[in-house]
């Protein structure tokens, strides 16, 4: 089976499209999602086997896809890379900023250095890449960045030092909107929920034993798919949202209005849209935490 999008097939014919940790969870699911709609993805990330087994999964699927190596954290390195991507691919159209990382732990146990590191991931890697590409092409030919923030308007209790950097990329990603604008460059931020990917199946101890009963705590009751998630990302890179910049879509099922006043019945009439034919559901879901056709 392919990619099962929403969106025509040629929405990204002949255009080069960066995914940063495209190597799993969202930004795999988005490189399958944009190269079956036409678009050349340009997989970074820090693990090459994971990068490779993605670029391997969707030339398999007919599609077009590349590498680079790169922790976004270290700057040098990535004005290397975005030197590189743009010299052999000509031009690039748009940038997935997705690469991210936290630990989980309470504000008065983090300390210094972790939570540098965490802000450094999820804040200053984000801007490095998306300033490199603004100055090094964009600026010159216009493009689309959509970021990936998280849900952290209720603060974000055991992951601090995420919720801070992620609520800087947003107030990041409205700043960068106004001062790209000229260059016709859009600047938009996706903020996801909780979402049944592989990436649940880090967490230990306490928060593992959490993620099951997550679902009651969501309005529409089930956790999000990244196929879902990837849908919002598309739209944002594409022409339907011309007009759409420095925006947050919100991919959550509406918990942050969630409210002990309003309780939630057991069940919602929420189908989840699945697009995407090489899912993983993770271990501490029910699944098998791993990609189709691995197993």
């Amino acid at each position: 089976m392919p990619y099962c999008s929403v969106f025509r097939a040629d929405l990204f014919e002949g255009q080069s499209i960066i995914v940063t940790g495209g190597g799993s969870g969202i930004g795999r699911c988005t490189a399958h999602e944009l190269a079956s709609l036409g678009a050349h993805v340009v997989l970074v990330g820090r693990k090459e086997d994971k990068l490779r087994r993605v670029v391997d999964e969707i030339e398999e699927d007919g599609g077009s896809a590349d590498l680079d190596v790169l922790d976004i954290r270290e700057e040098a390195r990535v004005k290397e890379v975005i030197a590189g991507i743009v010299a052999r691919r000509g031009r690039v159209h748009g940038l997935v900023n997705n690469a991210g990382g936290q630990f989980p732990a309470p504000l008065a146990l983090i300390n210094q250095k972790g939570f540098e590191t965490v802000v450094r991931t999820n804040l200053v890697g984000g801007f490095l890449v998306a300033r490199e590409l603004f100055t090094q092409h964009l600026g010159d030919h216009g493009g689309s960045i959509v970021n990936i923030v998280a849900d952290m308007w209720k603060g974000m209790p055991g992951m601090g030092h995420s919720g801070a950097a992620r609520a800087g990329m947003i107030n990041l990603t409205q700043t960068a909107a106004v001062e790209w604008a000229p260059a016709g460059v859009r600047v938009n931020a996706v903020a996801p929920g909780w979402v049944a990917s592989a990436g649940l199946d880090t967490y230990e101890g306490p928060v593992k034993a959490m993620i099951p009963k997550l679902r009651d705590a969501v309005p529409l009751r089930r956790l999000a798919t990244e196929a879902e998630v990837s849908a919002s990302i598309c739209f944002l890179l594409s022409e339907a949202a011309a007009f759409i910049t420095g925006e947050t879509i919100r991919v959550d099922g509406g918990a942050p209005l969630a409210s002990l006043h309003w309780p939630a019945p057991a069940k919602a009439r929420s189908e989840p849209y699945q697009g995407f034919h090489r899912a993983v559901v993770p271990k501490v879901l029910g699944g098998s935490g791993e990609p189709e056709g691995a197993q």
